[in-house]
C-alpha cells in the first residue's frame, strides 16, 4: 500500500545521503506504477494548482495538477527535478538558448510526452514548457532538488521567446484561469 508520508521520508533521506536525483527518480517511478494507490492517497484531482507536499531548503515535493488544455511558457528551475505522472498526460517541449541570440531567446530542442505511470528526470539546466493536451485534469508528482519557491528563475515569453524574470504570480494566475474554464 502506498503511503505518502513514507515517500516523503524516503525522498528526504535520499537527498540527505547525497543520493539525490537518481534515488528519488526510482522512488517516484515506483510510486507512479500504481496510480490508483496515489489517487487514493492524494485524492482525485478536482482543480488545477500547485499543491506542496513537502518544502525544505534542499527538497520540494509537489502534487502538480494541470488543467485541461493548460500550457505553461518555457521556464527553468535551476535545480534538478523528477516528474512522475499518476493520471492524465503532460507534454514537455525542451528548449535551448539560441546560438548568437544576445536577448536570451530560446529555440526548441526536443519533446517528451508523459502519461500515467511515466517518470522522467530533468537536469538543473533544463528549460522546458508544459502542455496538458487532454480535456481533463492531469496529476503529477514533481520533486525538486532545492526550495522550488525561493529559487530565482527565468521564463521565456511564449510569443517572442525572449528571457525574462520568472513571474510566480503570473503562473498562479494561469492555474486559476484554468480552474475558471474548468468550472464553466
Amino acid at each position: 500500500m502506498f503511503e505518502l508520508e513514507r515517500l516523503i521520508a524516503d525522498c528526504r533521506a535520499a537527498q540527505q545521503r547525497g543520493d539525490g536525483q537518481p534515488a528519488i527518480r526510482e522512488l517516484v517511478a515506483r510510486a507512479v506504477t500504481e496510480p490508483a494507490a496515489l489517487l487514493s492517497a492524494l485524492g482525485a484531482p478536482t482543480r488545477a494548482g500547485i499543491f506542496p507536499l513537502y518544502r525544505g531548503d534542499d527538497l520540494t515535493m509537489l502534487n502538480l495538477v494541470w488543467g485541461p488544455g493548460m500550457s505553461l511558457m518555457p521556464h527553468d528551475h535551476r535545480m534538478w527535478a523528477v516528474i512522475g505522472i499518476y493520471t492524465g498526460r503532460e507534454d514537455n517541449v525542451f528548449w535551448r538558448r539560441a546560438k548568437g541570440a544576445p536577448d536570451g531567446r530560446v529555440e526548441a530542442a526536443g519533446a517528451q510526452a508523459l502519461s500515467a505511470r511515466d517518470c522522467t528526470p530533468l537536469g538543473k539546466d533544463v528549460i522546458h514548457s508544459v502542455l496538458n493536451p487532454i480535456p481533463r485534469l492531469t496529476g503529477a508528482l514533481h520533486v525538486y532538488g532545492g526550495d522550488f519557491f525561493n529559487e530565482p528563475r527565468s521564463e521565456w515569453d511564449p510569443e517572442s521567446l525572449r528571457e525574462r524574470t520568472y513571474n510566480v504570480d503570473g503562473v498562479r494566475r494561469q492555474f486559476e484561469e484554468s480552474n475558471v474554464r474548468l468550472a464553466s
